[in-house]
């Protein structure tokens, strides 16, 4: 069963570009790149040349008479003479090409040649990067694919464009959610909380209409996870990468989320891990939120790059990591138990990543003030609140009446709460995130009026 995914439109977008460079789609591992790549393919080429470099090492000596998009078609052809290319009809689709980042070079050859349309992927893809990207800049179109969203899980459990479509009109019109949609969508979105984004898991969840198998598919992939660091992190790294990989879920249970390597190991100092979080979020495996010095703008340049939080790129892999117990009383009762705050912060952070936004957070050492996350307006810095129940935002209403922080001059809410707006803080549902971005696209806050 395929599973529409948000790539879907991009790939015919991408298609239909007159003068159109080869495609290097990103992500981590088991989100769905060779799927939805292939189904592509078939749907709109007469030829598909597809090699992967892990399954088919022989193709790795294609380059061996040079980089020019002739020389390689032709030794393709010697390897496999059943292969066609034809001109403006066939795409070369090369996967797994962490295993042959030399193929990168070649990219701006088959962009000047013209008559084939080339599709790069592969997992683990930022580790490696710098090296594609100097081989290949300025001939190449990049696309970052994620685990699904709230909105492809959506799709995948039978709702249309048009569910989506009223949810944004709810939250551009402040208009509350009925009872019988608060029900239906929280329930979905604690389906989704509980199984994450990879499609594996959530086709299994859709075929059998239970949670039946879906924790050993998660595990599995944790599991193929940690095989990555120790396949493509070398010498200590690897022991202290996968240290910090396995005391997220602890560190995030915590009331303070802050990630401290000294809880790590015994023994460890800052200066022996610097790098391993970075090395986890180019992997695609976790996403950083960075404490900022000060919650004004802007927000690139005023944070502190060694203090952070780190959340799994998707939450339903660090629901697999819960102790036995939790997993039983999640799965059986729906309670998410001293985890819920985690996992609630966990997935807003999610949803924003995944709409493109870098996290941040603030936390004052000397007194209860923190924010949970950050986004900005065209004039304002906005604090973004995750509230496991329906909790008051003390916080964001002391960064916003208190005269001290002039940048910050409402706040959004995220939480069991329906739509509301009172005191400069915009509430909405924990379902609601994932349209934050296009909320914010039309958006005139009343506290920016006159500004």
């Amino acid at each position: 069963m395929y599973l529409k995914r948000k790539i879907d439109d991009f790939l015919y977008q991408w298609k239909n570009e007159p003068s159109r460079k080869p495609l290097i789609v990103k992500g981590s591992r088991q989100v769905g790149k060779t799927e939805s790549v292939l189904r592509f393919a078939a749907e709109n080429y007469d030829s598909v040349i597809e090699i992967n470099f892990i399954r088919d090492e022989k193709y790795k000596s294609i380059i061996s008479d040079g980089y020019s998009a002739a020389d390689i078609v032709k030794n393709i052809s010697l390897i496999n003479p059943s292969a066609k290319f034809i001109p403006g009809k066939t795409l070369i689709f090369f996967d797994e090409i962490t295993e042959f980042p030399e193929i990168a070079t070649a990219l701006k050859f088959f962009c000047i040649d013209g008559r084939f349309d080339v599709i790069c992927s592969g997992s683990m893809l930022g580790v490696n990067y710098r090296k594609i990207e100097s081989n290949s800049v300025g001939y190449k179109k990049d696309y970052e694919m994620y685990s699904m969203d709230f909105e492809e899980f959506l799709w995948a459990s039978g709702y249309g464009e048009e569910t989506v479509e009223d949810m944004l009109a709810h939250m551009r019109e402040f208009r509350p959610f009925g009872e019988t949609e608060m029900r239906v969508f929280r329930s979905l979105f604690l389906d989704y909380c509980v199984l994450g984004g990879m499609p594996a898991v959530v086709s299994e969840f859709i075929a059998k209409k239970t949670f039946e198998g879906s924790l050993d598919t998660q595990k599995q992939l944790i599991a193929d996870y940690k095989e990555d660091i120790r396949k493509y992190a070398y010498g200590i790294d690897q022991t202290r990468i996968l240290n910090v990989f396995n005391r997220i879920v602890p560190q995030l249970a915590k009331e303070n989320k802050k990630f401290q390597i000294s809880k790590v190991a015994p023994g460890a100092r800052f200066r022996d891990y610097r790098g391993c979080a970075e090395w986890l979020a180019d992997a695609g495996m976790v996403n950083i939120c960075y404490c900022m010095e000060f919650p004004e703008l802007p927000l690139g340049g005023n944070y502190d790059p060694d203090v952070f939080k780190l959340f799994f790129a998707d939450t339903g892999l660090l629901v697999s990591m819960l102790d036995e117990e939790a997993q039983q009383d999640l799965r059986a009762n729906k309670n998410l138990g001293v985890y819920k705050g985690a996992l609630y912060e966990n997935i807003v952070g999610e949803a924003l990543v995944k709409q493109g936004y870098k996290l941040y957070y603030y936390k004052k050492d000397d007194s209860t003030l923190e924010s949970d996350f950050f986004i900005r307006s065209l004039y304002s810095l906005i604090p973004v609140e995750v509230k496991a129940k329906t909790g008051k935002t003390k916080s964001a209403q002391q960064l916003i009446s208190s005269g001290k922080y002039p940048d910050v001059r409402f706040a959004f809410k995220f939480s069991l709460n329906n739509i509301g707006h009172e005191n400069g803080i915009y509430t909405f549902p924990y379902f609601c995130a994932f349209l934050l971005k296009r909320f914010m696209a039309d958006f005139n806050a009343e506290e920016e009026k006159g500004l």
